[in-house]
């Protein structure tokens, strides 16, 4: 047997990618789940097009705010600060996202007309995850035929009820055009990917969601890589005016999460995706990795005071579970994002 000392010098004079394959070795022996590389991230924000011009918005403090525009709807006709109102909103603020109406069919093969009828947010999301593809370096040509899993997470449908105000336009394309299931399934029947291929809606966590649900796929078995991302477009003012029945919004346009002045929060639109893998397949690969996944955890509130009424005790029992699932101590944990509504009764 080999001295410490010189096991020590041995594993020193290793290249970062054997290191990593040698603590993969370790994690399984000590039973814990093979992390998984993020190799790949495309988006589009509000004020930024890409990874590195949302980077550097955030640096530079930017802030994308804006009165709704007037391609999304007439703020004036629906703009009332009386949150009481019938068909008002309170808020004349969001995040928006430009020339969401522009989209290239024929790069995708997709017919035209058949495109017109395409949910803006599927169009979106082809352009978002072709970017994030080649961000990782994956060709999708030779991606064709594989396990690739696609998950995506989407909560609003503001197109079909576009569509469905106007009967007579409806088409032969309208139905597969405006279904949830057809965000995963559309890119995945473009790619001819043959992984399992899902939409999820869990309101505010669904794209979240949907990563784990990504890596639960490859960690059993089921795709050996997989694209998970979410997207939103506010296209009517049908959802603000209801969240304002709430007193959701911050009627200022300005979400201050867990601060004393905090009174609802901002929507806005956006799509984000990530390419993930296991990551020692990652690391033989040479693939660029910005983080690893080494767990996640998903539950349910069950009965509280409300159906919207969070509740503490679930959400301590998911972080606890997190933490285990991914052999991880809190105290070793630098950077905490988390999600507040900047509501009295969603933030404590």
């Amino acid at each position: 047997m080999l001295p410490v000392d010189d096991i020590a010098k041995r594993i020193a004079n290793l290249s970062p990618e054997k290191r990593a394959l040698l603590e993969l070795q370790l994690q399984k022996r000590k039973g814990l789940k093979e992390p998984i590389a993020i190799i790949g991230i495309g988006c589009r924000f509000p004020g930024a097009s890409s990874p590195n011009s949302f980077w550097q918005l955030l640096k530079n403090g930017v802030d994308a705010i804006t009165e709704v525009p007037a391609d999304r709807w007439d703020i004036q006709k629906f703009y009332d600060a009386d949150p009481t109102a019938p068909g008002k909103m309170y808020c004349r603020y969001g995040g928006f996202l430009g020339h969401v109406d522009q989209f290239d069919p024929e790069f995708f093969g997709i017919a035209p007309r058949e495109a017109t009828y395409i949910d803006p947010q599927q169009r979106l999301l082809l352009e978002v995850i072709w970017e994030a593809l080649e961000d990782a370096g994956q060709v999708p040509s030779q991606l064709s035929d594989s396990q690739t899993g696609v998950f995506v997470g989407i909560s609003t449908h503001d197109y079909g009820q576009l569509l469905l105000q106007s009967p007579e336009v409806v088409d032969r394309y309208t139905n597969t055009g405006v279904a949830s299931t057809m965000a995963a399934n559309r890119i995945s029947y473009l790619l001819n990917f043959k992984g399992p291929s899902l939409t999820v809606d869990t309101a505010c966590s669904s794209s979240l969601v949907a990563v784990h649900l990504a890596c639960q796929s490859i960690w059993n078995g089921e795709s050996t890589l997989a694209l998970a991302g979410g997207v939103n477009l506010m296209l009517t003012p049908v959802v603000t005016v209801g969240l304002s029945k709430l007193t959701a919004l911050s009627p200022d346009g300005r979400c201050k999460a867990f601060d004393s002045r905090a009174n609802g929060f901002v929507r806005g639109e956006g799509a984000g995706v990530i390419v993930v893998k296991p990551l020692s397949k990652a690391l033989i690969d040479k693939d660029p990795i910005y983080a690893v996944i080494r767990g996640s955890a998903v539950n349910q509130d069950g009965r509280t005071n409300g159906l919207t009424a969070p509740s503490r005790d679930a959400q301590e029992a998911v972080l606890v579970s997190a933490y285990q699932n991914a052999g991880i101590s809190p105290s070793d944990v630098q950077y905490v994002e988390t999600h507040g509504t900047g509501t009295l009764l969603g933030d404590p």
